[in-house]
């Protein structure tokens, strides 16, 4: 994605006048992506650490989410392989189950956490969760403000006046979609790890210890999201002072 850095943060533009100066809305930016790191490496940690550890049952990830959805009565949804690193994910267009390379046929307590994460986006679609619901009507309108809102914005710098404010604020509400989505999805992950850890333990797929490590790797994995959300809030608001003070 692309940054108004260029514009803000180097030599004076418009009003500002000419000659070098610090733009200290950056420092969103920077602090956002670095947040996004730390969760990224937090995940990515628990998960091959705990990636080693063998479950009790031996269940793979595939029979694990077999399981699951015969135990919730679900009998119309596939479980298939994906290839990638964590790369799993629920596709409710096509009632897939995708898991990736190391949680379909691996038995480690990783993999049948987040299996079980998955098919708890699966129950949450037959239930009726509304903020699953929320977020997949969302998913349209997130993928053309992501993006539409930097071209609108950047084209909207070449124009002056009326047209340049409009252009602008179009470019920021698109922005505030992709950032709508974002926050939506946190519920919905959180609900999801919630109904994975019940799942597991009214199945009885893992026993007392190795269901505190299905806690980290649940816990781990929601920081993420959690990371993204609170990086496209600063980058709204860096937007929003921005071209605020811009317009003043």
């Amino acid at each position: 994605m692309g940054d108004l850095g260029y514009y803000y943060g180097g030599y004076g533009y418009g009003g500002y006048g000419s000659g070098f100066y610090f733009d200290w809305t950056y420092l969103m930016v920077i602090v956002g992506a670095v947040i996004c790191l730390i969760a990224s490496g937090v995940v990515q940690s628990t998960f091959n650490k705990y990636a080693r550890v063998r479950s009790r049952t031996n269940m793979t990830g595939a029979e694990t989410a077999e399981r699951i959805l015969r135990y919730a009565g679900i009998n119309d949804v596939k479980i298939s392989h994906v290839a990638g690193n964590l790369t799993d994910h629920y596709d409710p267009r096509s009632r897939t189950v995708n898991l990736s390379d190391a949680v379909y046929g691996s038995s480690s307590v990783a993999a049948v956490s987040v299996a079980a994460h998955e098919c708890g986006h699966v129950i949450q679609h037959h239930v009726g969760y509304v903020p699953l619901t929320m977020r997949t009507n969302l998913v349209p309108f997130a993928n053309i403000g992501s993006k539409a809102a930097w071209p609108l914005i950047i084209v909207g710098l070449f124009f002056t006046g009326s047209t340049s404010h409009l252009l602008i604020e179009i470019g920021i509400f698109a922005f505030s979609l992709s950032v709508l989505f974002q926050i939506v999805t946190l519920p919905v992950e959180i609900n999801a790890s919630r109904r994975a850890d019940k799942i597991l333990q009214e199945i009885g797929i893992l026993d007392s210890e190795e269901h505190v490590y299905t806690k980290k790797v649940l816990g781990a994995a929601a920081m993420t999201y959690v990371a993204s959300a609170a990086a496209s809030i600063l980058q709204l608001l860096r937007l929003v002072l921005l071209f605020g003070r811009r317009k003043d």
